[in-house]
């Protein structure tokens, strides 16, 4: 089944264009914002090189005060999206809040229904290069996610969690 397909548009813009930029923000080149009046950026955020920060028409994509964003991050918010304070996330980090409810053979996945989960990065957690965060997820304050993990499911304050599908390894 085919379906027409539109364009999100360019990602470009301009810091008024948010719904909130704190004082002291860096955007480096190449960072794409969609529904920029949906994204909320505390002071002193930084957005490394080629991020795309993907705020959603009914959704909110909320950066807290102080936190760290590497290069090449993809942050989706259709389900909602809440990073803290002072949270480190690695380049080529991947946090969605949205999938494909399965709806049978008879249906492509594509055109399955979306489904939305929020996910919580809970202030001072730190997420290792290429880690990806699935919807409904929270992670913990101060916990620590490892390189290239897959965090399906909650990960305790304080705890650090590794693999795929992430596993709480030892509290900090």
């Amino acid at each position: 089944m085919s379906r027409a397909r539109k364009s999100h548009g360019t990602g470009a813009f301009s810091r008024e264009e948010l719904a909130a930029c704190g004082e002291g923000c860096v955007f480096e080149a190449g960072v794409l914002v969609f529904h920029p009046g949906r994204v909320h950026v505390g002071a002193g955020v930084y957005v490394g090189h080629g991020t795309i920060l993907h705020g959603y028409h009914d959704a909110e994509l909320v950066i807290g005060d102080g936190t760290w964003i590497g290069a090449q991050g993809f942050f989706h918010s259709a389900g909602g999206l809440f990073i803290g304070r002072d949270v480190g996330v690695g380049p080529a980090v991947k946090v969605l809040t949205s999938s494909h409810a399965e709806a049978g053979r008879d249906v492509p996945i594509l055109h399955s229904p979306l489904t939305f989960a929020p996910v919580r990065i809970e202030d001072d957690a730190d997420l290792g290069i290429g880690a990806i965060v699935l919807p409904g997820v929270t992670i913990g304050r101060g916990a620590q996610i490892g390189a290239g993990a897959v965090v399906t499911r909650d990960v305790p304050p304080y705890t650090v969690a590794a693999g795929s599908p992430a596993r709480v390894l030892r509290e900090r």
